[in-house]
């Protein structure tokens, strides 16, 4: 399904203290959203994007039945899994990797983390929630530790529902999640500096 390729920045692996993976939108590339590193406190930090193919992690809304999105969903799924797994190999524990998307990268990067919870080192989702068209809490038995968790979107984003947000704000919580979630008042479907600041505190 999804390409192995990938673009990495910052520190290399092997000198790396900690890692942020960077998961793109639907359209967008990994070019894109790792341009968003120089915006971000990353020094010491391994940076990863994967390329999604065709520039998309999966083919319908997040909104969609899951099954519907299969098998691309599974595949991107799968590709995040090979880059925290490969980090890990590289001597990085997980509450020292951090997992950042927009849009559908967002809605892809809570969906991993809740799939895969543990003590992460923080997930950030830029406008985005849960996948499926019901949220399922026998797909997250997983527990996060009190990994932190920066969540973002606009009060009428016409990609993400708000409503959704909370609901997947609500689902993390229960998996012991610290979650912020901040609402901007008519926002785009975009990515604002304030978002960004915000974000960075959770990368300090």
């Amino acid at each position: 399904m999804h390409s192995k390729q990938v673009i990495e920045s910052g520190t290399p692996l092997t000198h790396a203290k900690k890692a942020l993976i960077m998961l793109h939108g639907r359209g967008g590339s990994a070019e894109d959203i790792i341009s968003l590193a120089s915006y971000l406190p990353l020094e010491g930090f391994y940076i990863v994007a994967p390329q999604a193919t065709n520039h998309t992690w999966y083919p319908l809304s997040f909104l969609a039945p899951i099954s519907q999105n299969e098998p691309w969903l599974g595949s991107a799924l799968d590709r995040v899994k090979e880059l925290s797994d490969h980090i890990q190999q590289a001597g990085i524990a997980p509450s020292n990797i951090f997992i950042l998307g927009f849009s559908q990268g967002a809605c892809l990067t809570l969906e991993f983390a809740a799939r895969n919870a543990q003590k992460w080192g923080g997930v950030i989702a830029l406008t985005g929630g849960l996948i499926g068209d019901q949220l399922e809490p026998s797909r997250y038995p997983g527990d996060f530790s009190g990994t932190p968790i920066f969540m973002s979107n606009g009060s009428n984003d016409p990609h993400v529902p708000l409503m959704r947000s909370e609901q997947s704000k609500q689902q993390l919580e229960k998996m012991n999640a610290k979650v912020e979630l901040l609402v901007y008042p008519g926002r785009p479907h975009t990515i604002l500096e304030e978002e960004l600041k915000a974000a960075a505190g959770y990368l300090r």
